[in-house]
């Protein structure tokens, strides 16, 4: 919606309401949880993991605040609020980063909501502790390891941090994706490394090289910007477009994650070779870093042809003068 896709308004309302349904089918209102797998059978089995839920309610929270169909909305509102009161219950810092950034979607359009900023402020508290617990010399993070999807934390705490007194907040923020981003470059290389799934990095160990997975270079261009967003700081569109070149080959094999012949993108790599499998989070987690990046440059373009608007009677002062 926000680009102005090809596909039309009518296809974009039918595969969300699809999205959607899927998730009412997924939630147990019994417990309020989330179920994450649906058996061949199609019977849910019955645990929901923490991130599931988490997800589930930044992708409402995300049509709450940016669809512009009522119906949506209005079917997207009724589930979150159904899903909401079970966050606080949560001890995961990567789910309650994932409740921050669908409760910040939420508030755009509900911005009064007192429940959902209750929430809100419960788990940042939550998450400016847990970093104070975790951090020691050399150790700027919120846990005692870097495992997968870390820059969604300081993207979450970025993103509940817009308002006013809230810089303690956004200056942790920022020393946490600092060095994030400081890890992910190893020399001599200065590409985008992500943490690798083998074996992660833990405070004190050795960090994973691989396996690289595309969620951890989407998270990345979304912190980032949502830093550049509040800083204004170039380094930040630096890392986004270095984090986001790790999908065209600028990584340890140079090999393309992208792939233009099926628009899918690969699972990840390996020690030596791509994984071939084209799974659905890697392909989303591609295009999302495109749309978002893509939203930049158009959002971008449009102040600047403000600007020039705006410098317009003064040039055409400065032209007249000039013959």
């Amino acid at each position: 919606e926000q680009l102005g896709s090809a596909v039309s308004a009518f296809d974009a309302v039918q595969f969300s309401a699809k999205y959607l349904a899927f998730l009412k089918l997924a939630f147990d209102p019994s417990t309020g949880r989330f179920r994450n797998f649906l058996s061949y059978q199609r019977d849910w089995l019955p645990d929901g993991s923490e991130d599931c839920h988490g997800r589930a309610l930044w992708a409402l929270g995300t049509v709450i605040g940016r669809s512009r169909d009522a119906g949506l909305r209005g079917a997207a509102g009724h589930l979150f609020e159904l899903a909401l009161p079970t966050a606080p219950s949560f001890t995961s810092p990567r789910a309650w980063a994932f409740v921050l950034l669908g409760i910040e979607e939420y508030l755009e359009g509900f911005p009064g909501d007192r429940d959902a900023i209750r929430v809100r402020d419960e788990l940042l508290q939550r998450m400016l502790q847990r970093y104070q617990d975790a951090r020691s010399p050399g150790w700027s993070w919120f846990e005692d390891s870097l495992a997968y999807d870390n820059a969604r934390l300081p993207q979450a705490l970025l993103s509940a941090s817009a308002g006013a007194d809230t810089g303690p907040r956004v200056a942790t923020a920022l020393s946490a994706l600092s060095w994030l981003a400081n890890a992910q470059h190893i020399a001599p290389a200065d590409h985008f490394v992500p943490i690798g799934s083998e074996g992660f990095y833990p405070k004190g160990g050795e960090r994973a090289r691989f396996d690289q997975q595309p969620v951890e270079a989407a998270a990345m261009v979304s912190a980032c910007l949502q830093a550049l967003r509040m800083t204004g700081d170039p380094r930040w569109r630096r890392e986004a477009w270095s984090a986001f070149r790790w999908f065209l080959g600028h990584n340890d094999l140079g090999l393309s994650l992208y792939d233009a012949a099926s628009g899918g993108c690969r699972d990840g790599l390996h020690p030596d070779r791509a994984n071939e499998n084209q799974g659905a989070e890697s392909t989303l987690s591609f295009l999302t870093a495109q749309v978002e990046l893509r939203l930049l440059e158009r959002n971008e373009l449009k102040q600047s042809s403000f600007q020039e608007s705006d410098d317009a009677p003064s040039q055409r002062r400065i032209h007249k003068v000039s013959r």
